[in-house]
């Protein structure tokens, strides 16, 4: 018998794929080398499957020559990919051509008589080809999003280079020149980060990367008001003080973007999330229940010393001088409570393993059972505290009070007053800090611990600058730019307790079993997408009370059809599918708009909530483009189903952007532009709503006969829509900077015609 075409290689790449889009990729790969795999090998083959595997394994060999073209591409424009990348082509042309010889079938008579080594014939030789062609495909694509780690690197040393610029001027006309390329190299780094952060798989990860981007993004106004401040006043100690504070933060922020992108540590830190007692709890009672199987698998002491070790925890919250003694009091005797059931459960298990039992007696499982019971009380009890705190802290400092006594003393030149709000002001950021740390605890998802640490540091940090900025006012009454710079910092504490109002409520939601990973849609301006030149034209306001009751129900109604959206897509079984991704993206930005009309959330004026709505029509076009690549594998009358909604959606978004680029005048021209862009976008909500279980309801059903080889004539679809690997070079060639992942995804995407109808 002949030797396989692949030879004895075993070609493991190793590599995690961490990104969607490096997943999205491989799926159409990975769906055809499967159906290859795994067809059913049955002694009559008719001339139908021969010719429909011929197909297959041509197919995948001319895609994998056009998406190896594009990586040899890659590597001589990246001479530190060279070797690697060269190495990972060659692999994968030499999987492809194997693939294409052993499914090159011909005809049932010819493929039995002829003696060529054929899928037929040597199955072990086909599985070896499948996996060196997957494991060097994934490491092609793993090696081009080093580039896009690269291009974010260089972005942020630009970054690094202009502020240490910014930081050294001594004019005003040199600050405002170099300035202006901060803001352009800012916009670029934004625009990055942020594909980025839609693109990682690990929510850990995604949230870290939102928390730097946040601080980026409101860091960036404080440095110019700080800067200018330091510039008028420069013999100003506490001007100094204020601005050297954001410069520092911001620094930290770019490299925690680096750290997050790289995963690698600067500067030899290793900053570790403590474990929070909602994990603790979880772990706990896991490891309890595991004892109904096997009564070994966890000794006594063990159980014990991992109980008192949740209860030392515990202690933030007992031992915090903002606990009430009821409170305290609640907390210590369900932990006592829980000590005595675990100690129960300790004596049963000695008595059953003593007794050579195998299985759980009745006292081990009645223990269990109280064991389990009693943790869960506590849980629920360091819920009520921490959710209890934070919400009376927001009630009583809504009015923020201490914030405008400050604005007020430091106009009057009052440094005696400023002290003393000063010191109001340091005693109410250490309650908040401390509920955010308390909030950590009973958080329920990484993360969204991660958010509440945000929060945390962002009150610690805030707090001062505050105070820098009111002091430097008092010195200063008549300063117009240090009263602009107080005021500013000021609007970032005030945001900062609009977010803890809104990571309230997910943490609720997460403790009741609601849906509660929506995270706010964060998006910095992309040079050239968003028309925020034009937006800034006008005057940024913030709707007064009358408005937001007239907004209300408009606002209620986005949030009712946002909660429906997820509840639709909660039913999709393929939760990474662009359809349900697009669409958790539009129902965090219509839930968004939902919260400006009730005067919360992270959009606080008009011109916040039209960038918003930019940014929604332009995702809902996106969604649109899925749609329609979606609609061709449909036959007539469902695609004629999905087209004619989907084209209501296309309309409907570019009303939506039209409306939003209208320039407006006046207090009623702008609620008027407010009220459109939420009535639009309820429409699109209305749309796309409608087209959730009809394209979930169509997914299942073609994924179902997947597994089924199809037509001849689906198969010749799929290759005539194969273009030459010269045309595809020739294009990405005129941009050097062209090629990342995205390159390569085409090539592979072809794939997806041939799935079967």
């Amino acid at each position: 018998m002949a030797s396989s075409p692949c030879g004895n290689s075993n070609f493991d790449s190793g590599l995690e794929i961490k990104t969607r889009s490096v997943e999205q990729t491989l799926i159409p790969l990975v769906s055809q080398i499967t159906t290859l795999i795994n067809y059913k090998d049955k002694p009559k083959k008719s001339e139908r499957t021969l010719s429909a595997i011929h197909r297959v394994g041509q197919a995948v060999s001319v895609a994998v020559g056009r998406f190896v073209a594009v990586g040899e591409a890659i590597a001589a424009e990246n001479q530190e990919l060279k070797d690697e990348m060269g190495q990972a082509c060659f692999e994968a042309r030499r999987a492809g051509d194997a693939i294409a010889q052993l499914t090159d079938v011909g005809s049932a008579l010819s493929s039995q008589s002829d003696g060529r080594v054929t899928v037929f014939s040597d199955r072990t030789g086909m599985v070896k080809a499948a996996r060196l062609l997957l494991s060097s495909v994934t490491k092609v694509l793993v090696l081009a999003d080093r580039i896009v780690i690269k291009q974010i690197i260089t972005s942020r040393n630009k970054v690094l280079v202009t502020l240490d610029h910014l930081e050294r001027v001594t004019t005003f006309q040199e600050f405002v020149q170099i300035f202006s390329q901060f803001g352009n190299e800012m916009v670029e780094f934004a625009h990055l980060t942020g594909d980025r952060q839609n693109d990682l798989k690990d929510e850990k990860k995604k949230a870290r990367m939102a928390a730097a981007r946040a601080v980026l993004e409101k860091c960036t106004m404080m440095l110019l008001t700080a800067s200018k401040t330091c510039l008028r006043h420069p013999d100003c100690d506490s001007a100094r003080i204020n601005k050297d504070a954001v410069f520092q933060r911001m620094r930290c922020a770019l490299e925690q973007v680096i750290e997050i992108v790289t995963e690698a540590r600067i500067c030899g830190e290793n900053k570790i999330i403590p474990a929070s007692l909602y994990d603790g709890i979880k772990d706990f009672k896991s490891s309890v229940e595991c004892l109904r199987e096997n009564l070994f698998s966890l000794s006594p002491q063990s159980v014990g010393s991992q109980l008192e070790a949740l209860v030392e925890r515990t202690e933030d919250f007992t031992d915090s001088p903002y606990t009430s003694h009821e409170q305290r009091q609640a907390i210590l005797g369900l932990c006592q409570l829980a000590r005595q059931d675990t100690q129960q459960l300790v004596h049963a298990c000695v008595e059953a393993q003593s007794g050579h039992s195998k299985e759980a007696t009745e006292d081990i499982e009645v223990a269990i059972l109280k064991t389990c019971e009693s943790v869960s009380d506590l849980r629920r009890e360091l819920h009520k505290v921490a959710v209890g705190r934070a919400s009376d802290l927001l009630k009583l400092h809504g009015e923020q009070l201490p914030l405008r006594a400050l604005k007020a003393a430091g106009a009057e030149g009052n440094l005696e007053a400023v002290a003393e709000y000063s010191r109001t002001l340091t005693e109410q950021k250490e309650q908040l800090v401390e509920t955010c740390r308390l909030l950590c605890h009973v958080s329920g998802s990484e993360p969204l611990e991660i958010t509440c640490i945000h929060a945390e540091e962002t009150f610690h940090v805030i707090g001062p600058q505050i105070i820098s900025a009111a002091q430097t006012l008092a010195l200063h009454p008549s300063s117009k730019i240090a009263k602009e710079n107080l005021e500013v910092f000021c609007e970032a504490w005030e945001s900062q307790l609009c977010d803890m109002g809104l990571l309230l409520r997910e943490i609720n939601d997460v403790f009741e079993g609601r849906r509660g990973d929506k995270r706010p849609y964060l998006s910095l301006p992309r040079p050239g997408k968003h028309s925020l030149t034009n937006l800034k034209t006008a005057k940024a306001v913030k709707l007064d009370a009358e408005e937001q009751t007239s907004m209300a129900k408009l606002g209620l109604e986005l949030r009712l059809l946002s909660s429906d959206m997820d509840t639709e897509m909660e039913k999709w079984e393929e939760q990474e599918h662009d359809i349900v991704r697009q669409s958790q993206s539009l129902s965090s930005m219509a839930y968004n708009m939902h919260l400006f009309t009730r005067g919360e959330g992270l959009l606080k004026t008009t011109l916040d909530l039209f960038h918003q709505a930019e940014v929604l029509s332009e995702e809902g076009l996106q969604l649109c483009t899925s749609l329609r690549t979606f609609s061709t594998q449909l036959v007539d009358e469902e695609k004629s189903l999905v087209v004619t909604e989907l084209e209501k959606l296309v309309a409907l978004c570019q009303q939506l952007q039209t409306g939003v680029k209208t320039p407006v005048q006046g207090k009623t021209a702008t609620f008027q532009k407010v009220d459109s862009c939420i009535q639009t976008t309820k429409g699109i909500l209305i749309v796309v709503l409608s087209l959730l279980p009809i394209c979930n309801k169509l997914n299942k059903k073609y994924k179902s006969e997947k597994s089924s080889l199809g037509s001849p004539q689906d198969w010749r679809e799929g290759q005539d829509a194969f273009t030459p690997v010269q045309e595809e070079g020739a294009h990405n060639s005129k941009n050097t900077n062209g090629f990342n992942v995205k390159s390569l995804e085409q090539p592979m995407a072809t794939l997806n015609l041939l799935e079967s109808k």
